[in-house]
């Protein structure tokens, strides 16, 4: 099971249809929406697909269910040695649980490689805008969009938090962010909030992107939209989107994106486990990450991919344009009950926003929330 967009679905089919030609073992796979992908209980799929395609942030609910098996199988230590030499940032540490190291086991590898960046188009604007304050005069003249469809406000709030030096916690119990830095970054996102309109709170990653790349669109900027490297690729749509590192709201540059991406998982309940492990292994190694992968339009989750001459040449340097944000993203909290707090957490965002309510009673209500996570 993996989820339903080119990105997600293509590389699959093209990469097993080469896995059966091989190895002589058939993978087929299904689809969900994006929606689907951010909130469905991975303990259900796993009941029902030796593979399944994931979200970091499971991770801690997955091992309390024990429905993953283990990727780090005896005997391949070298190659999981070089799957992690080769992550994007902390693409390949967010797939481990928990976050001790001496205890933690590896549940999912990266194959997908993302965190918020900035897209924008070309043909509108000279250059991607480096500063936050320059993204909101862009807002003012009508230019800017922003998903924030449940979870990407929060996904946005999270990444200025971390860019302005306040890191949201990513573990606790405790609160999710102080009080007087919370105030700050709600203010932040609720200028801007109000001057894409209210449209965006439907809008996803996506929905956005869709809506840059038409032909009509006087869009420029998207500040923080989890990337698509299809929109970078001349031909996938009618005009074709650039993407840049994220501006910078603090001091110190395009840091603190909050991470995306995904991984492939094998199911515990399966009866082929150790063939659904091979597949795993194969598939997020370098080479099939800057071969077969970015060529069926994935976007990989090794570094093999992300620097290599031909797979940016194709995506007009997105990898190289936006490595910098990812080897500096922040990481989400990811223990068991922070699902359930993500969506809550960005309802209760959004309802600020939509009302314009004071950042007080936001902030108060998002750090009740995120302590209670962890007594679920």
């Amino acid at each position: 099971m993996t989820w339903s967009h080119p990105r997600g679905y293509d590389p699959m089919v093209a990469c097993s249809a080469i896995w059966k030609r091989t190895k002589g073992v058939e993978i087929v796979w299904d689809k969900r929406s994006l929606q689907d992908f951010e909130s469905f209980p991975v303990e259900e799929l796993a009941r029902q697909y030796d593979l399944i395609v994931i979200d970091h942030p499971h991770v801690g609910q997955i091992t309390e269910e024990g429905c993953l098996a283990p990727l780090d199988v005896a005997g391949r230590e070298a190659e999981r040695a070089a799957l992690a030499s080769g992550s994007v940032g902390r693409s390949y540490a967010s797939y481990q649980w928990p976050g001790d190291r001496r205890q933690a086991r590896q549940w999912a590898f990266p194959i997908d490689a993302a965190a918020q960046v900035q897209a924008y188009r070309p043909d509108l604007i000279d250059a991607a805008p480096k500063r936050w304050e320059d993204v909101v005069q862009l807002a003012h003249e009508g230019r800017v969009l922003l998903p924030l469809r449940p979870p990407h406000s929060l996904m946005s709030f999270y990444t200025l938090a971390a860019n302005l030096g306040r890191a949201c916690a990513n573990e606790g119990p405790g609160a999710l962010i102080e009080e007087a830095a919370g105030r700050k970054v709600y203010d932040l996102l609720a200028e801007l909030a109000g001057l894409v309109g209210p449209a965006c709170f439907e809008m996803d990653p996506i929905a956005v992107s869709e809506a840059m790349a038409a032909p009509d669109s006087a869009i420029a900027s998207a500040p923080l939209i989890y990337g698509y490297v299809n929109y970078a690729m001349s031909g996938f749509r009618p005009r074709r989107l650039a993407f840049a590192d994220i501006p910078a709201a603090g001091p110190d540059g395009p840091k603190g994106s909050a991470i995306g991406g995904t991984g492939i998982a094998v199911s515990a309940f399966g009866a082929n486990v150790e063939a659904a492990i091979d597949f795993a292994y194969w598939i997020a190694g370098a080479e099939v990450q800057r071969g077969p992968f970015p060529a069926a339009g994935g976007q990989p989750g090794h570094a093999a991919g992300w620097e290599d001459d031909a797979v940016n040449a194709a995506t007009s340097d997105f990898y190289r344009n936006t490595r910098q944000t990812l080897e500096h993203g922040w990481l989400r909290p990811r223990h068991n009950g922070y699902m359930a707090f993500q969506q809550e957490a960005s309802d209760r965002l959004n309802e600020g926003l939509r009302d314009g309510e004071e950042a007080a009673g936001v902030i108060g209500d998002l750090n009740a929330m995120f302590a209670a996570s962890f007594g679920r």
